[in-house]
Order: C-alpha cells, then sequence, then structure tokens
C-alpha cells in the first residue's frame, strides 16, 4: 500500500465473475475488442475508476481494515483473468478512520480530483449518511454500502445502495430466536447511539415485548466514546436483572462488553449482531484490550448471532475455498481468514457481477437501471438473494442464527428472510454454485 495522508490502497484490477451464466460466455469471447472510450467519468476504453473510504485505523479498524483489501484481492484476480470487456478497475482505498468528518473531505476528493466513476463498500452508517446526499446529487453511485442501515432506501437518494441485511430485519431475526429459545428470560440492550443501533431496537422490539426487557444502554462509537470503556453500562443491565443480552455493537465495543462483565464475574447469554460478533477479530481485541489477560474466545461460547455468509469455519464450502486460495495469492496483506476478509470477498464479487451485469457501454444510470432490474438474481457467495428492485436498495434479504462454540460459528437455525414490517419467512433456496470463471482458483 502506498501511503500518503489519505492511505491509498495499490492499484487494483478486476474482471468477469459471472462465468455461470451467459452474459459471462459472451464477454469472454468479446474482451480481445477493447470498448471505445465513454464520456462517462471515470470510464475509459481502458479502466474504471472505483474508490471507497473506510476505516484502516481508528475505533473501527479492527477487522474492518481487511474488507476493501479483500474486495480489491477479487478485483485483482479477475483482472488476470481477462478484465470486464477488456476494462481494467482502479480501486483506490482512503483511510477515514470511522470519523464522517474525514469521510466528506476524502468522498469529495475521490468525486473531483480522482474522478471515480461510483464508490463502492463505503463503510459505516454515521460516515455514509454524511456524504449520502452530496453523492446523489451529483449522480455518483453509492454501491454496496458496509452498513445495514434502512436509510439506504430513501427515494430521495436513489444512488444509494446497501448491502447486508438491514439492521430491522436483523434485529427481527435475533428477536424471534431470543422470545423462542429465552421465553420468560429478562432481556437487556446495549447499542451504538447512532442509526445502526436504533434500527437494530426497532426489529428487536417488533419480536420482543417490553415486559421483557430489563433495562437499555448505549454508546457513542467513536474513540472518545469508548475511551472510558463500557462498564457502566454493563452494571447498569447486570443490576437491572438482564439474563440476556442484546448487542447492537461495533468489534471494539463487543470486546470492551464482554471485558467488562467478566470483570463483575457476570456471564449473561449474549446475543449480537454479526457487525460485531466475529470470534477472530474479537479474540485479537480481547488480547489486545486486556493486555494478554484474556486469550481466546472463551469469552464468547455460547454467544448467539447472525449470518447471512457461509461460516467461514466450513472450509468444504466453495465459496470460502476460493476467496481463501484468491485471498492468499493477491491480497498482499492477508494474514488469516475471518469474516471480515469473507465480507470483502463477497463484496469485491458482487462489484464485478454489476459491472458485467451493466454491459459494454457503462453509464451511471445503466449500471443503477441494472442493479435495480438484475440484482436479486446475482450468483453472490451470500446464503440469501439480495432485494434489489427499483424500490429496494437494502441488499441481502436475511440470514440464519449461529452459536459461537470454540471460535467457530455453527448453525442453529433454518435460513430466513423477513421485510421491514411483514413475517419472517425460512428461505427455501440454495446458495449460488461459484461461475465457472473462478473454478480454476
Amino acid at each position: 500500500m502506498k501511503t500518503t495522508p489519505r492511505m491509498r490502497s495499490r492499484t487494483l484490477m478486476t474482471a468477469s465473475l459471472l462465468g455461470a451464466v451467459s452474459l459471462v460466455a459472451a464477454a469472454c469471447g468479446t474482451t480481445s475488442a477493447k470498448p471505445t472510450a465513454t464520456t462517462t467519468p471515470g470510464v475509459t476504453a481502458s479502466q474504471i475508476i472505483l474508490g471507497t473510504t473506510t476505516p484502516l485505523s481508528g475505533p473501527a479498524a479492527p477487522g474492518y481494515s481487511e474488507i476493501a483489501p479483500a474486495a480489491g484481492a477479487i478485483f485483482d484476480y479477475v483482472n488476470a483473468h481477462g478484465g470486464i470487456f477488456g476494462r481494467k478497475i482502479k480501486f483506490i482505498i482512503d483511510n477515514d478512520q470511522y470519523n464522517p468528518t474525514l469521510t466528506v473531505p476524502m468522498t469529495k476528493q475521490l468525486v473531483q480530483a480522482d474522478n471515480v466513476f461510483a464508490t463502492v463498500g463505503g463503510l459505516g452508517t454515521p460516515t455514509q449518511l454524511a456524504v449520502q446526499p452530496y453523492l446523489n446529487s451529483q449522480k455518483i453511485p453509492q454501491l454496496f454500502i458496509a452498513s445495514g442501515c434502512a436509510c439506504w432506501t430513501d427515494s430521495k437518494y436513489p444512488y444509494s445502495f446497501g448491502f447486508q441485511p438491514n439492521y430491522i430485519v436483523e434485529g427481527k431475526i435475533l428477536g424471534s430466536y431470543v422470545k423462542k429459545n429465552f421465553a420468560g428470560e429478562k432481556v437487556g440492550y446495549l447499542y451504538q447511539d447512532d442509526e445502526f443501533g436504533l434500527d437494530g431496537v426497532k426489529g428487536l422490539d417488533q419480536e420482543i415485548s417490553k415486559s421483557s426487557i430489563a433495562g437499555e444502554q448505549n454508546y457513542q462509537g467513536t474513540s472518545a466514546g469508548l475511551a472510558a470503556g463500557l462498564g457502566n453500562q454493563i452494571s447498569a443491565l447486570k443490576n437491572a436483572g438482564a439474563k440476556v443480552v442484546v448487542l447492537y455493537t461495533i468489534p471494539a465495543a463487543t470486546a470492551l462488553a464482554l471485558l467488562a462483565a467478566a470483570e463483575l464475574r457476570w456471564s449473561p447469554q449474549w446475543v449480537i449482531s454479526s457487525v460485531g460478533a466475529d470470534p477472530p477479530t474479537l479474540a485479537g481485541l480481547l488480547s489486545s484490550f486486556s493486555k494478554k489477560a484474556v486469550t481466546g474466545t472463551a469469552l464468547l461460547n455460547g454467544a448467539i448471532t447472525n449470518a447471512y455468509l457461509p461460516p467461514e469455519s466450513d472450509a468444504s464450502n466453495a465459496w470460502v475455498k476460493l476467496s481463501k486460495s484468491i485471498l492468499t495469492t493477491y491480497d498482499k496483506g492477508y494474514t488469516a481468514w475471518d469474516g471480515n476478509a469473507e465480507y470483502g470477498a463477497a463484496l469485491g464479487y458482487a462489484t464485478v457481477e454489476l459491472l458485467e451485469a451493466a454491459g459494454k457501454n457503462l453509464t451511471r444510470p445503466g449500471l443503477i437501471k441494472a442493479l435495480e432490474t438484475d440484482g436479486s438474481k446475482f450468483a453472490t457467495s451470500g446464503l440469501v438473494p439480495f432485494t434489489y428492485s427499483a424500490s429496494d436498495h437494502y441488499g441481502f434479504s436475511g440470514s440464519e442464527i449461529v452459536k459461537i462454540e470454540n471460535g467457530n460459528v455453527n448453525p442453529v437455525s433454518p435460513i430466513y428472510e423477513s421485510t421491514n414490517t411483514g413475517p419472517i419467512t425460512t428461505y427455501t433456496g440454495s446458495q449460488a454454485p461459484v461461475p465457472n470463471l473462478f473454478k480454476g482458483a
């Protein structure tokens, strides 16, 4: 990575992902004839420029710093196999430290100085909300935002699209599991005090009765907000009599909550949003925050969370095997497989598939139309399809419940889908197979 004040990544390249469908066959047969230059910003006869902002340092960096480089590794791999209609992607990664005051000028620089075609995988609810009006006013696609905020579907902002299941749907699925499996237990909430946590609570409250809630605590998802730890909040939930504690927390806050409970010799049943529940990431944070007094994932044993990608420990899954192979070769900073690396790979696959679906004559309106028209049919590494349509810009449609045991995540429920206000239903489809183009990885 070339280090500048913006901490850019190296240039990354990409190619086609739709080998499983006829579109890829057609594209592979035409890549030798390069497209002509266009007047679309960020697109030439040989290049597509994409950019992102993400925390490479700061309170959200642990784990999340892996995501953009993992997506870039997918781009590098597919580029080595021919490019998208002869074009290669230049992918610019800027470090905003999960701080909206940095996200805004960096995003404007991506647009005004770097001439990006679109932003991809910008990480964080508060950070991406800060630039949503600007990007939409410029009609620049804000693609696959790394956040499940319900705000990404808003008719005022037609160029914004989420990626993971929205937090209301996730909260409903987690809340339904709590209601069924911990009936009669008092429940406490600890959540980040922004749309991330508040949307999660909206979903939880649809399933968990108010009479079951022992107490609610929140925290600020900033360096200053986490500096004092979460001892006061955890102590308050313990004193309120909570036996089940639901966390809508980033990984650093999850680790602080677990350590605060351990110090109080308190072991509630933890139920954790997928945002802050990756075991390898948490193991590192627990060790770091405790100055190595706590090692491993013992404090996580028995915790409940949810997953919309294959269990990262499922070595037999074709997508997991593919992603690990690509990252080993193409991500120079890759050291270990975890849920954040898996997320970044999934982001890369979806981006390539979208660019392929948008066709040779790449334009911003054409890209949006392709995602709204065909996005729900994309062959992704997700356990469920995308929800995308002209009226739905959320992302993956649901998830399954998993239990963390000895650092692994083991499914304990069917795969569920839902909407913000509709019923929770069981998904009966199957995961898409790996496209033929990638089977040699």
